[in-house]
């Protein structure tokens, strides 16, 4: 029984946050992160006030990607100040303990730097807080789970029948812990070659498959493109380019799905909440 004075326990919503989303993957090598970000960055060219929370403990991609890797400000109260890039604030593991060093942790430890990032950080006002998972279904998605509700995920998948295999567990996973999957988005499709021939390099269409399987939304799809890479790894996110830019448009589209879906979800908790 809880003592009198006890904090309540459960997941406790952010306050000045109208919606928390994770970006997620059943495996290692789809291109999590490289969604995870030119997303984050899309949503704010959109209008939208947005935060990102590297939360793939083990790979913390995201300073580079965002070009900044300097250790974030704590204030007085001992709150963290979240760095901004592109309109796009984020705090990672990655600034804390930067370079090349390992961090070794279990479960308790993991738990508690999810907790930190999400309620220690002075993230604002915020319409979108992305959430980038580390892949598979390990301990950081629980620890998300027990500290805020989620409005939902996305998982991101290649084509081939591998990937697709770990996202199918991926699925389930936020399916055993009551988060809403808004829909699966497939990474590295296809090649475009400059003589105009395509190349099916990991299976395209798969993805899509999968959603209709699934019986649930397909998001989109992002080609296979070394510019995107090469905008990941100069801290210069292809997105930047805007939703007129052939190369970042996929990543627009991408976003507007997500928004119509976020508050599909969000107003179908509110009716629910009217009805009880």
């Amino acid at each position: 029984m809880a003592q009198a004075g006890q904090a309540q326990q459960g997941p406790q919503a952010l306050p000045g946050i109208h919606a928390v989303i994770a970006v997620g993957s059943g495996k290692g090598g789809v291109g999590k992160t490289t969604v995870a970000v030119n997303l984050s960055i899309a949503l704010a060219k959109l209008g939208h006030r947005v935060g990102l929370i590297d939360a793939d403990i083990y790979g913390p991609n995201v300073p580079m990607m965002m070009g900044q890797t300097r250790q974030p400000s704590v204030t007085d109260d001992s709150m963290m100040e979240p760095l901004e890039s592109f309109g796009v604030k984020f705090i990672s593991v990655g600034l804390i303990s930067p370079g090349d060093k390992p961090l070794v942790m279990r479960g308790p430890m993991l738990h508690q730097i999810i907790r930190q990032f999400l309620q220690q950080v002075k993230w604002g006002e915020l319409d979108y807080l992305i959430v980038d998972l580390p892949p598979g279904t390990g301990d950081v998605v629980i620890s998300l789970v027990q500290t805020v509700p989620l409005t939902g995920a996305v998982v991101v998948s290649t084509g081939s029948g591998v990937a697709l295999q770990d996202a199918r567990k991926a699925l389930e996973m936020f399916h055993q812990v009551n988060v809403e999957v808004l829909g699966l988005i497939e990474n590295m499709s296809q090649m475009r070659l400059p003589n105009g021939e395509v190349l099916d390099v990991f299976g395209a269409g798969g993805t899509a498959a999968t959603a209709r399987q699934y019986n649930l939304p397909f998001l989109g799809s992002v080609d296979l493109d070394p510019a995107i890479r090469q905008g990941g790894d100069r801290g210069l996110p292809v997105a930047l380019g805007g939703p007129e830019d052939a190369r970042a448009k996929a990543y627009f589209d991408i976003a507007k799905e997500v928004i119509d879906r976020a508050d599909d979800v969000l107003e179908e908790s509110k009716d629910v909440l009217e009805i009880s």
